[in-house]
């Protein structure tokens, strides 16, 4: 039996992210996790509004309303696009993120602080069947400690769930457009 070309599709996003991340440790590996967040979040935001007329489209740039993470995180959630548990994930990586990227020191996630925040989220996305394909792989991986081997699985599972749901979306199709009065 085939797989539909959306089960396809995920699969190879989850490839893709688990294969990048995989080539980094400590701090890279929890930066280019986020930002393949942050892409997968943009992704799901754009399948859903009505497409810019302008070439260079700026609301995601970094000094725009939507070019933060977090503001991606609470506009997904606020259109019902992510389900709370999946909310409390991206923010749960998002403070990891914080902490790594302002950190002057060499942080590493088997900190008691990043463990907290993270042991809160990994039950729900350890449900995934995406979660239990992959962590086989991951464990076979030598360099890679525990912890980033669970963090990659978290992300890996987010990215490729919320670019399924962003291959899902139908285009925008507004119910009513405010319009001026003519004369």
């Amino acid at each position: 039996m085939t797989p539909d070309p959306l089960t396809l599709a995920a699969a190879k996003q989850a490839r893709n992210v688990a294969v990048q991340m995989m080539a980094e440790r400590g701090r890279g590996l929890v930066l280019v996790g986020v930002a393949r967040l942050d892409l997968a979040l943009e992704h799901l935001l754009k399948a859903v509004m009505a497409p810019s007329k302008d070439p260079e489209d700026k609301l995601f740039t970094p000094d725009r309303s939507l070019g933060s993470y977090g503001a991606k995180i609470s506009l997904a959630a606020r259109l019902g696009l992510i389900e709370p548990s999946i909310e409390q994930a991206l923010h749960a990586v998002r403070s990891v993120r914080n902490d790594f990227a302002h950190s002057a020191g060499d942080p590493t996630l088997a900190e008691p602080r990043h463990q907290k925040r993270l042991q809160r989220v990994y039950p729900e996305a350890e449900r995934s069947p995406l979660w239990m394909a992959l962590a086989p792989l991951l464990q076979s991986q030598a360099g890679l400690s525990a912890d980033e081997q669970v963090f990659i699985l978290l992300v890996t599972t987010l990215v490729a769930s919320i670019e399924a749901c962003a291959l899902l979306q139908k285009p925008f199709v507004p119910r009513a457009t405010v319009r001026f009065r003519n004369g």
